[in-house]
């Protein structure tokens, strides 16, 4: 039997090679995209990851309720080793779209690697192990696009397609070998029809998780309406260049993994889920309107770091109240159906944050502010009419 140390570092490689998968391609992925379909199709490129996961993160968690953790997370990464070996043979538009559609199917096993982190935890640690898979976002997306520069650079696409490949490799090896079987009882009903929705309407019924279903998509598109209008505003209205935009991108990834990593566990220990979430609520709100209101770039660091500080209070924190709410049976389909109303928010920030955006470029972070005012509004009224467990 395997030491839950070690399932833990496999767990946290899962979503750290991941999110690497997907952070790898970005500082290459809009060229591509135009190159090979053009600036409207490059679009639907970027929201076919998100697509993706919204419709496969319930199933995989669903899945893992039914046949275990271990078979979805080993499929999985297989998956994902698969989209990152076509992407060294991407040659044309449809080509691509494949790629992305399958990094998205695979990468869905967040709601596994949730749920895999749920069952070997207590009361105690569960917070600071949910930091820990939220820290492996951070490190993936630091180091993401900085191998993707490098390798694109070195020995081009199909050096970049290899590389991911092949740490994805090197994951299946070590979950195969590491990753012992998490889940004591099964759920092996399979008559069933599973389908992308399903999972996602049975968790809405209980009105505790959906209400924490509405927190998280409410701070997840508020986020995500700032990364897609960041990089404009930084270029345009302060001046930097690509290379120093992809500083700043790392420095937010940086602080919120030392965030998560080490401070969570304290934090939770002083305070609680409940209280964490009410603070990052009310710190990514004034981060987020303080972004483009600041008289330069290194003052911008502030609010930037106090979304990485926000990040790391309320992403664990939600999780860790989500797992609370549930039986260990159930943590698969809820936190997997959890994840795919993240993919929804990632999916309409953006979207909001473009249009925004063109209308003058502080709106998206002032109305970003004003979504998480109500979110923190919420908050406390869930707080008020129910017991939520922690």
């Amino acid at each position: 039997m395997q030491r839950p140390g070690s399932s833990r570092l496999v767990i946290w490689l899962t979503v750290f090679l991941d999110l690497m998968g997907f952070s790898i391609i970005i500082p290459i992925l809009p060229d591509l995209a135009v190159d090979l379909g053009g600036s409207k199709e490059s679009i639907w490129v970027a929201a076919l990851y998100a697509l993706m996961n919204f419709l496969f993160a319930p199933l995989w968690g669903n899945l893992s309720d039914r046949v275990g953790r271990r078979p979805v997370i080993l499929w999985s990464i297989v998956i994902t080793a698969l989209s990152q070996f076509l992407l060294a043979f991407v040659i044309s538009f449809p080509l691509l779209m494949l790629q992305r559609a399958l990094a998205g199917i695979g990468s869905a096993n967040i709601s596994a690697a949730n749920a895999y982190m749920a069952d070997i935890s207590n009361k105690e640690n569960r917070a600071r192990n949910m930091g820990l898979v939220g820290a492996a976002f951070g490190m993936g997306f630091i180091i993401g696009p900085v191998l993707g520069g490098f390798l694109y650079d070195a020995f081009g696409l199909m050096g970049v397609g290899y590389g991911s490949g092949i740490l994805s490799c090197l994951n299946l090896v070590l979950a195969y070998f590491l990753l012992p079987e998490s889940l004591k009882e099964k759920q092996p009903d399979l008559s069933k029809r599973i389908n992308p929705f399903s999972p996602l309407k049975q968790a809405m019924k209980r009105v505790e998780v959906r209400r924490l279903y509405t927190l998280n998509f409410l701070s997840i598109m508020a986020f995500a309406m700032m990364q897609v209008t960041a990089a404009l505003m930084w270029e345009e209205h302060f001046l930097l260049n690509k290379k120093e935009i992809g500083l700043v991108f790392s420095f937010i990834g940086l602080s919120s993994a030392l965030v998560q990593f080490g401070l969570v566990g304290i934090m939770n220990r002083l305070l609680g889920e409940k209280k964490l979430v009410v603070i990052g609520l009310i710190l990514m709100m004034l981060s987020l309107v303080a972004l483009p209101l600041v008289p330069g770039i290194w003052m911008e660091l502030f609010p930037l770091a106090g979304l990485a500080l926000a990040t790391g209070c309320l992403n664990p924190s939600l999780l860790s109240l989500l797992s609370a709410q549930v039986s260990p049976k159930e943590q698969g389909n809820i936190l997997g159906s959890n994840q795919s109303i993240g993919s929804l928010g990632r999916m309409a920030g953006p979207f909001l944050g473009g249009f925004l955006y063109a209308v003058d470029f502080r709106v998206p972070y002032l109305f970003g502010g004003f979504i998480l005012l109500l979110a923190l509004l919420f908050t406390f009224d869930t707080y008020r009419k129910y017991t939520l467990r922690a």
